[in-house]
């Protein structure tokens, strides 16, 4: 008797079927939407099985805390870096990936004509594209009439300075694609959004050869992870 009470005191995983129907993942989503489920019972979904040890809950929660990053972490990892896991195989490393490049290409989907109206639309329209980047991307908005996007360039790649950043690589995009006004923007990958003197200087180069050659600059947006900020707003232009 003490030999079988070991056996099953040792075998007391719980696999994701042995759970209330309306606390297993999938079920859980259906009932009350994908909104109620947290990360790992998200992962979970993706996951589909766990290992002899962890049910897939346990196993998704193991993976997602493995980082003092949380969630975020997934996505800088490589396929062979998830295959490193105890319990996650090919199989589920490409299924993981997969989901996760869906969700940033559905976030960074671009509508033909978008029409910007304040610094959050911009926010909004760029963040995904720019908040995870390790280095400093500059970048210019062109702007037509109407304030729809036309295009947006890469001016330079790198800590930003007055030789990166040539009033002619900017204004020579813009006046070739018949751009009304400009708004300049770029990342810090600290996450921090402050400006710096550097950031300052630029912007009120820029502005001022903007005036010689007739096209506005109408803001500079600095994207974190997750904040922005706006020169126009905070009323440094």
């Amino acid at each position: 008797m003490e030999a079988i009470w070991l056996r099953e005191s040792l075998n007391t995983n719980k696999t994701v079927k042995d759970m209330a129907l309306n606390e297993r993942p999938r079920e859980k989503m259906i009932v009350k939407g994908e909104k109620s489920l947290s990360n790992s019972e998200l992962l979970a979904i993706i996951l589909r099985t766990g290992t002899k040890n962890k049910n897939a809950i346990e196993l998704a929660s193991h993976i997602i805390n493995r980082d003092i990053q949380g969630i975020r972490h997934l996505q800088e990892m490589t396929v062979e870096e998830l295959c490193t896991i105890d319990g996650v195989g090919v199989s589920k490393a490409t299924q993981i990936k997969a989901a996760l490049e869906l969700g940033v290409r559905i976030a960074s989907y671009k509508p033909m004509k978008f029409k910007v109206t304040n610094p959050w639309d911009i926010y909004k329209y760029y963040m995904e594209g720019l908040r995870y980047l390790k280095k400093e991307v500059f970048k210019i908005v062109l702007l037509n009439t109407k304030n729809e996007i036309i295009s947006d360039i890469d001016i330079s790649i790198g800590t930003l300075n007055s030789s990166l950043v040539h009033p002619r690589e900017v204004f020579r995009e813009a006046i070739k694609r018949s751009a009304n006004k400009i708004i300049l923007m770029h990342n810090h990958p600290s996450g921090s959004v402050e400006p710096s003197r550097e950031d300052k200087n630029i912007t009120s180069r820029l502005i001022e050869c903007g005036k010689i050659v007739g096209i506005d600059i109408i803001d500079h947006i600095i994207i974190g992870d997750g904040v922005y900020f706006s020169f126009k707003e905070n009323m440094i232009i």
